[in-house]
């Protein structure tokens, strides 16, 4: 802080959402501005018993202090969009960039019926590569063409600077992972933008003298859905005895699952400038850390595992959930 950048290191799924959520309940954030593709990243947290989840607001909804932005370089879809800010009763403090790009009918259908996209990339559906598209064609609404969405319209990059002006915290929330980005992932097998930390920041408007941490976050184990290159990769089977089966939120899909890759965390470092990391689902890949907040608490086992990805990458580990709870979080931060 003042200015922390959150981006996923492997192929999206690492637990953005919870660590962002925890952030934003404990350093309480004047802004929490999301960047990123659109609705088809969908972000997951559960506080105290309820599960939560996003597509378009940023993860920080739950702190009731923060407003909650999205950037020009964000795909809308607006009944998406409205109706999370009526779930959350977030009238008051949401705000939209007129520059965001919104998705329509004709790109969702695209998505889902071309077989490219659909079938041999395996993309959410959600129409965002469509929309994108047109937006380099320059054929795109724009959030300014839809009247019920003019309520909610800010100048996101001069809110957010002049936030950091005034010494303000901020939060920038990425979506998706490093090499799910267009330039830098296993390309066809990749989202439509870049979603690196350089490309977030652009998003939503600020320079990168302005970010003063770029927070990378990895999942104890690894996880991607549709087609592509995952190395190590175990069965459904093995995923299932391992405890790492899971389920994307917003297509239901099963994820595919291999080890925590330390060659890509250590290029996904080099990518976002990380300088600082957190892993998630630690209670997952060593159930005996489930719901411990103290790091000197762990056993030898996941302990040696915090510090081998720690000596690889030269970068400490942060923060590392051992539970769904948004608190469920060992911060090596606290005194």
């Amino acid at each position: 802080m003042p200015c922390t950048v959150v981006v996923g290191g492997f192929f999206g799924d690492e637990g953005k959402g919870k660590i962002i959520a925890y952030l934003a309940r404990r350093e309480k954030p004047s802004i929490a501005a999301r960047g990123g593709v659109g609705p088809n990243a969908g972000h997951t947290f559960s506080f105290r018993g309820k599960t939560y989840k996003v597509r378009m607001l940023p993860s920080a909804v739950l702190n009731p202090t923060t407003r909650l932005l999205i950037g020009a370089g964000v795909l809308i879809d607006s009944a998406i969009l409205l109706n999370e800010i009526e779930r959350f009763d977030v009238y008051d403090r949401t705000f939209i960039d007129a520059q965001c790009g919104i998705i329509e009918k004709v790109h969702i259908e695209k998505d889902n019926t071309e077989n490219h996209l659909k079938h041999r990339i395996g993309t959410t559906g959600a129409g965002t590569g469509p929309a994108n598209a047109d937006r380099a064609l320059r054929i795109l609404r724009l959030a300014k063409d839809i009247p019920k969405l003019l309520l909610y319209i800010e100048n996101v990059s001069d809110l957010i600077n002049e936030t950091l002006d005034n010494k303000e915290n901020v939060i920038i929330e990425g979506t998706q992972g490093t090499f799910l980005s267009l330039f830098h992932g296993g390309y066809p097998y990749v989202t439509s933008r870049d979603v690196c930390a350089s490309s977030i920041c652009s998003d939503v408007g600020i320079g990168p003298k302005r970010v003063d941490e770029v927070l990378v976050v990895f999942k104890a184990y690894v996880t991607r859905v549709g087609g592509g290159p995952l190395r190590s990769e175990v069965s459904n089977e093995e995923a299932n005895r391992l405890g790492w089966a899971e389920f994307g939120s917003v297509t239901g899909r099963q994820r595919r699952a291999s080890p925590f890759n330390m060659d890509l965390a250590k290029k996904a470092i080099s990518l976002n400038s990380a300088t600082h990391m957190a892993i998630t689902k630690l209670d997952v890949a060593f159930p005996e850390t489930a719901g411990i907040t103290e790091y000197t608490k762990l056993q030898n086992e996941p302990r040696k595992f915090i510090e081998s990805i720690e000596a690889e990458t030269g970068l400490t580990v942060i923060l590392i959930g051992t539970g769904p709870d948004v608190d469920d979080v060992i911060d090596r931060r606290k005194p």
